[in-house]
């Protein structure tokens, strides 16, 4: 694959540091590796149940964008954001409610009935099938520990815990502790008395430091910061999950940042909160869980809740906006991609769904829209045409995806 070497990495005893774009690599880059190109990357965040259908718009374009309340986090990055109305997943839609709405999200396949799943595999796993000769195959990170059994409706609870599939009957396994999906991001292993990551690559970044660029210092410095940063929130955390909402999906969040950042993958999903989630809300004020809370999806109380996870995607973009790369920053090639299972959870209505889009995904993706594909007609508003138009772009190209042959207009 052409681009700047970006493997660059500071190894020690029990852990490897990879470093982000650095105006100095090419230096230490192979000289077949081509021209200067960036890595295109793409992250789906999904927090199940619906949103509050009252305050979730946007009208008009780039700087004069309006968004709703449930929005507003994404105001600092509104310019990079495409709100989308309208699309929906034909084949969730009319054969019951929570799983058998949520299993198929992300590849439009037909679920099985019954204890034993059969879905498809999701896009994020064909993305990584196909570039992980590039990287480390994916992340595949949730909020919330996976449920069991059967729903009511006949089809396996595994569909409402899992939105990423690697094959049709296996969905890829997803870690829910912050401690263990940074040790693997950084290929920390037990090994004596735990010290931190910068004093095992002490003597290394160095060495590297004295034949960087004085900007690269800079950048080196900064990164080095902010990786010790998420390393000390993470050790504090150590012993068991985060009880703390805001900090998991904090951390959670700057790990797929650092995890773009460095090239360590390309491909991450980040289940917010599951389909039926049990996730609680005190610090807003909110009773009783996410799924009952959804069943009053207008309230006051629930419009706070989707604001809550739409701040977590709004999060993570300004993370990745802040870090450089080339003329512009990790973000601008990046899609994040957050969605929900449904529209109303009163209804259990998912004729529509709600869908942001944030990054350029390498200058090929128009931002600063609010697209409206409602009326346009049932094939022409369909999710996996979406999907079909996103990984056109990040170089794979298929004749049909799901129920999709056709590409997403307007993208």
């Amino acid at each position: 694959m052409n681009g700047i070497s970006r493997r660059v990495v500071l190894r020690a005893a029990g852990a490897a540091l990879a470093l982000p774009w650095l105006e100095s690599l090419p230096l230490h880059a192979s000289p077949h590796d081509g021209p200067r190109e960036f890595p295109k990357r793409f992250a789906v965040l999904v927090m199940g149940n619906g949103i509050n259908g009252n305050h979730w718009w946007a009208r008009g374009s780039g700087a004069a964008m309006q968004l709703s309340r449930s929005l507003e986090p994404l105001e600092p990055v509104k310019h990079k954001v495409n709100v989308i109305n309208g699309l929906f997943n034909e084949p969730a839609v009319g054969t019951g409610i929570h799983p058998a709405q949520t299993g198929n999200l992300l590849s439009g396949a037909s679920l099985g009935a019954g204890a034993i799943v059969r879905a498809g595999v999701s896009v994020d796993q064909v993305l990584a099938q196909r570039i992980g000769q590039a990287t480390p195959s994916s992340l595949v990170l949730s909020c919330e520990p996976a449920i069991g059994g059967t729903h009511e409706t006949g089809f396996s609870l595994t569909y409402s815990s899992h939105i990423s599939w690697r094959s049709a009957d296996a969905p890829a396994p997803q870690e829910v502790h912050p401690s263990r999906a940074f040790d693997r991001l950084f290929e920390r292993r037990a090994c004596g008395p735990r010290r931190s990551l910068l004093d095992l690559v002490h003597d290394s970044a160095a060495r590297l430091r004295r034949t960087a660029s004085a900007s690269d210092r800079h950048r080196l410095d900064d990164y080095l910061t902010s990786v010790r940063g998420v390393e000390m929130r993470v050790d504090s955390l150590r012993a068991e999950a985060p009880q703390d909402l805001r900090e998991r999906t904090r951390l959670m969040c700057d790990i797929v940042a650092l995890a773009f950042q460095t090239d360590r993958t390309r491909i991450a999903s980040l289940l917010l909160a599951r389909d039926l989630s049990s996730l609680s809300y005190p610090f807003l004020g909110v009773r009783g869980d996410h799924h009952a809370a959804s069943h009053d999806d207008l309230s006051d109380a629930y419009q706070r809740i989707v604001r809550f996870h739409v701040g977590r995607l709004a999060y993570l973009a300004s993370a990745l906006d802040a870090m450089p790369e080339g003329e512009g920053t990790v973000l601008d090639n990046c899609c994040l991609l957050w969605l929900s299972n449904m529209w109303s959870g009163w209804k259990h209505d998912n004729r529509k769904l709600p869908v942001v889009m944030v990054g350029g995904l390498g200058g090929t993706l128009e931002t600063g829209r609010s697209l409206e594909y409602l009326y346009a007609g049932d094939d022409k508003r369909k999710l996996c045409s979406l999907y079909l138009s996103i990984m056109d772009r990040m170089g794979v190209a298929l004749d049909r995806f799901g129920d999709a042959d056709a590409r997403l207009e307007g993208i």
